[in-house]
């Protein structure tokens, strides 16, 4: 990604999709480096640097989260809506990837200014290359330099 390195983090219960995921990093040479967490709250304690992440240096503050909806603890809704709570993280870009095709969690992360809404596809080349259309989007899209103090 030339000068658009960031951190990706990826909350994610499904270890065939964090699977899938880091394959597909690799098979498309991804260098944005990726952090998964498994549930909401590990999600948050990752943002808010709690918890076994509050060195700093364990978890670097991401450009970019992959949050999945259906997840133990807290469910990739509620973590949003923590998220978006925080002044500092009001604007951090966060894309929904779930198996959920609900237009009632469609509406929901919308309406607390999700980025986008992805359905994962079915099979490891689509899902693949679904993290690879993700990528060439985001080395794409100019952002402004956020401060999260």
């Amino acid at each position: 990604m030339n000068n658009k390195t960031f951190t990706v983090l990826m909350a994610e219960d499904n270890e065939h999709d964090i699977l899938a995921t880091k394959r597909a990093w690799k098979k498309y040479k991804i260098a944005n480096p990726l952090y998964v967490v498994n549930d909401g709250e590990e999600c948050l304690d990752f943002l808010f640097h709690r918890g076994k992440y509050s060195d700093e240096s364990s978890a670097p503050r991401p450009g970019l989260v992959l949050l999945d909806i259906n997840m133990p603890k807290m469910d990739g809704l509620t973590a949003l809506r923590h998220i978006r709570e925080d002044k500092k993280f009001e604007k951090l870009p966060v894309m929904i990837l779930t198996t959920s095709k609900a237009d009632e969690d469609k509406l929901k992360g919308y309406d607390l200014n999700i980025t986008a809404y992805i359905v994962k596809p079915v099979g490891f080349d689509n899902f693949a290359e679904a993290v690879k259309t993700i990528n060439i989007f985001w080395e794409l899209v100019e952002q402004p330099e956020f401060s999260f103090v």
